[in-house]
């Protein structure tokens, strides 16, 4: 892993504003670590029986917290609603001797960094004979008492000082292919929680996908494939998985808990190619008379399927962004694929839904292009998955902005002999790798404006492999608070990967789990 090329070609030095490099030395244990954490010495405890105030609009998010506090510790609060609004963040506490917590919105509050991520999800934490959590949002609030959770988990009794802290990137994501390998909705809603409880906000479900025939050398007859939602629309039957599909109310409960959680689901249907359950389904669609797994671009009725498909599923999902894919096409069909890589990126944005897909620019046609109609469309979000089918210097430099998802880096393969088949290399992660980071020469600056953030991904490519999600979630689980520390906070001085493994056992386990333990 290269972590020393951070000025390669084209970069410039660091833009980022604030590092955690004040929160090690006698701060609460949190994960990821505080950006900033001043001691004012004294301690605060909560006890049975504690308050907690809050402005109206607070009210869940207080409700959330007590319920998730109860279930860590045994310790019960009650809520108390301020009447206060939004204007001054100045609540009326409630002083009993069990403590108080005070949960505030003040859209004035200053964070003292110019990461724009600051205003829309920083929070300000002071722990003074009360606990008081601030934001501007309400999402602030939240990642608020995520911390406050995790102190109390550590010990009810809490030092004195006060917290200011936000996030470095405003992309914290986790992709999982449910495509190839059926993940019960259980398992689902428990990654949303615990994405939650490490605050990784952006959760990819990537929806449909298929068997690798050029490794299991079976023909695509045989080839497993899958479809993961299902509709009851007569016209699609026949689609959805029978081995498991999730249902509009299974979607809907999924949607519930993201929205509570403060995590967005940002769903992907993955054309032209990874598409054998739609070709399996419609075989007229697929390339080659449908021997393969790329859909046929060259029939204008195979690009109106894929709308259709986009029209039926669109609303079922509640985010800002849809995944199309858009990986791994036979780069000898360049222009029908750039043709339909426009039309449906242009297609979700009339949708109301921002598009994101797998970089492929370089391989399929060189780069993006000039914008206009010979080029890209450019109002795509990238993830720069591999550094030679696009990277994320070569996005960068056609306009594009970018999410870092790393094959080498941040791809578990269960099982498999290449990427991580084991699991993430936590410790490498810890000391070379934060979100600027693709390696081979292909870094970006840290804080780099087109530079979203990062997502770790699970690819469930040996599809006749038995196991199941807890096997995959234990393949996970070590990595997931080392990504989520470094996409939040980077790197803090003095902080070793030793000593943030003991911290991190400290918060280990998140609030809800129902099926992944």
């Amino acid at each position: 892993m290269n972590s020393t090329d951070s000025h390669d070609a084209g970069t410039l030095p660091s833009a980022r504003t604030g590092t955690a490099s004040s929160a090690v030395d006698g701060a609460p244990v949190v994960v990821p670590a505080l950006q900033q954490w001043t001691p004012s010495g004294g301690a605060t405890s909560l006890g049975a029986g504690f308050v907690v105030e809050h402005a109206p609009d607070l009210a869940d998010i207080a409700a959330t917290f007590l319920a998730d506090l109860a279930e860590l510790t045994g310790v019960s609060g009650t809520t108390a609603d301020g009447g206060n609004g939004t204007a001054s963040g100045k609540g009326t506490a409630v002083e009993v001797g069990a403590g108080t917590v005070v949960l505030a919105l003040d859209p004035e509050l200053e964070f003292g960094t110019d990461n724009a991520t600051a205003a829309v999800e920083g929070y300000v934490l002071e722990i003074d004979g009360g606990v008081k959590v601030t934001a501007r949002t309400v999402t602030g609030v939240y990642w608020g008492t995520r911390s406050l959770l995790q102190m109390l988990v550590s010990s009810v009794t809490l030092p004195g000082g006060t917290a200011v802290d936000w996030p470095n990137y405003p992309v914290r994501g986790f992709m999982l292919d449910v495509g190839r390998r059926f993940a019960r909705p259980e398992a689902v809603r428990d990654y949303i929680r615990m994405m939650s409880w490490f605050k990784l906000n952006t959760f990819m479900v990537h929806l449909n996908d298929n068997e690798i025939t050029k490794d299991t050398k079976r023909s695509w007859d045989e080839a497993q494939q899958g479809f993961r939602l299902a509709s009851e629309s007569a016209w699609i039957a026949g689609l959805a998985s029978e081995d498991g599909a999730y249902s509009r109310a299974d979607w809907d409960s999924f949607e519930d808990l993201a929205e509570r959680r403060h995590v967005q689901l940002v769903p992907e249907l993955d054309v032209p190619a990874h598409s054998r359950a739609i070709i399996r389904w419609r075989p007229e669609t697929g390339l080659r008379g449908g021997d393969s797994d790329m859909l046929d671009l060259a029939k204008p009725e195979t690009t109106e399927l894929v709308k259709s498909l986009f029209d039926e599923f669109v609303p079922w999902f509640r985010g800002p962004a849809v995944h199309f894919g858009a990986d791994e096409y036979d780069k000898d069909h360049g222009g029908d694929y750039r043709a339909f890589f426009n039309t449906i990126s242009a297609h979700l944005r009339s949708l109301g839904k921002g598009p994101v897909a797998w970089g492929s620019l370089s391989t399929m046609s060189g780069g993006a292009g000039a914008p206009g109609p010979d080029g890209y469309n450019r109002d795509v979000v990238m993830c720069a998955w591999n550094n030679d089918w696009y990277s994320g210097q070569a996005a960068v430099a056609d306009g594009y902005k970018v999410i870092n998802t790393n094959d080498d880096l941040l791809y578990i393969v269960p099982f498999a002999d290449y990427y991580h088949g084991a699991g993430l290399a936590a410790q490498a992660l810890f000391e070379s790798w934060e979100p600027h980071v693709f390696g081979a020469g292909q870094n970006l600056y840290p804080g780099h404006p087109q530079l979203l953030g990062a997502a770790s991904a699970v690819w469930n490519d040996l599809v006749l492999k038995d196991y199941d999600e807890q096997v995959v979630y234990e393949m996970v689980q070590p990595a997931f608070g080392v990504l989520a520390h470094k996409m939040w906070a980077g790197a803090v001085a003095g902080l070793s990967y030793g000593d943030f493994t003991e911290r991190s056992a400290l918060v280990a386990r998140w609030p809800g789990s129902v099926l992944l333990k």
